[in-house]
């Protein structure tokens, strides 16, 4: 009789074990390469969703080469896997064009958004010295862009759109190096994107004086990007708002991750998002106006959070 006890006691054990261990749920993040900021920031919510569900969300933060692979991804992944990308490539993917243009996949229909994190914003810095007070001020000056990078491609497309391609000096140097350059009056400004506020900026203006160029209203309606106001004061000697180009950027999942879950990983992201601008202060540009940003469809789960927070929706993301 004994026996019978302690092997329905096992029983009851395992089963209790089962029970606990199905009631974790573990998610594949992927973001970026290791050592970016997103990838960091990727770190950052991992570590934010454990603590949020006491540890009921598990996320594994998994290392990729850009945006475009992420989305290709779904194409083999199941309900688990969350990736970031601008909410622009998702439209491209759904309509079978540009990078995606012979590569369709039903499954790309099926892609969801959860919620925004920082946006790539775009940062022309300059020396005060140069006295460069806009973009027309950066003519006859040494600019470092960098190579194969978002900012670089995009600085590279700003010079052209606004004149500039013969009328400034093009680096040949790592955007690495930027801040020493400028600080040793190698190059008189440099072009990087990033969040805000941008490590390698802060660094810069931490260094040395600068002045970081505002667009114009004109400008950014030129570059078709999303505008974007860095308030006064988030980098050293900054005194006035800084308005620039943006590029949204977004977690997704798609329709295979049940309603509950995404409602979990939305709920506690927004939830965690002070503690999170107190560690990292990047998290800081995230709010509700970013929502705005999101083109498409948002996951079920994630629509339940909003309603229930009275974060009003567009019909198009419902």
């Amino acid at each position: 009789m004994k026996f019978f006890k302690t092997t329905a006691a096992l029983l009851a054990l395992s089963a209790l074990s089962a029970t606990a261990a199905g009631a974790e749920t573990r998610i594949t993040y992927k973001s970026a390469k290791t050592g970016s900021s997103y990838y960091q920031m990727g770190v950052e919510l991992a570590e934010a969703m454990k603590t949020g569900t006491d540890g009921e969300v598990i996320v594994t933060v998994e290392e990729s080469q850009g945006s475009v692979q992420n989305v290709m991804e779904v194409r083999a992944r199941g309900g688990d896997y969350v990736f970031t990308t601008p909410p622009a490539l998702v439209g491209l993917a759904q309509g079978g064009k540009a990078m995606f243009e012979g590569k369709g996949d039903a499954q790309f229909d099926e892609i969801r958004a959860l919620f925004p994190i920082p946006s790539l914003t775009m940062h022309f810095v300059m020396s005060q010295s140069s006295g460069a007070s806009d973009l027309a001020g950066m003519e006859g000056k040494t600019i470092l862009l960098g190579n194969g990078s978002f900012g670089a491609t995009e600085g590279e497309k700003y010079l052209e759109l606004f004149g500039l391609t013969d009328k400034v000096e093009i680096a040949d140097a790592e955007l690495s190096n930027a801040v020493a350059a400028l600080k040793n009056g190698q190059i008189d400004g440099f072009v990087t994107a990033g969040s805000w506020p941008a490590p390698n900026v802060i660094e810069a203006a931490a260094s040395t004086p600068v002045t970081i160029l505002s667009l114009s209203e004109d400008q950014i309606a030129q570059s078709n990007r999303t505008a974007l106001t860095i308030p006064a004061g988030t980098y050293a000697g900054q005194e006035a708002d800084i308005t620039t180009t943006s590029l949204p950027v977004v977690a997704y999942a798609t329709t295979q991750m049940d309603d509950d879950t995404a409602y979990a990983l939305t709920k506690t992201f927004w939830e965690s998002k002070a503690k999170l601008g107190d560690t990292s202060p990047w998290w800081n540009g995230v709010d509700e106006a970013l929502m705005a940003n999101i083109d498409g469809k948002i996951h079920p789960g994630a629509v339940r959070y909003y309603e229930e927070a009275g974060i009003a929706l567009d019909a198009a993301q419902q």
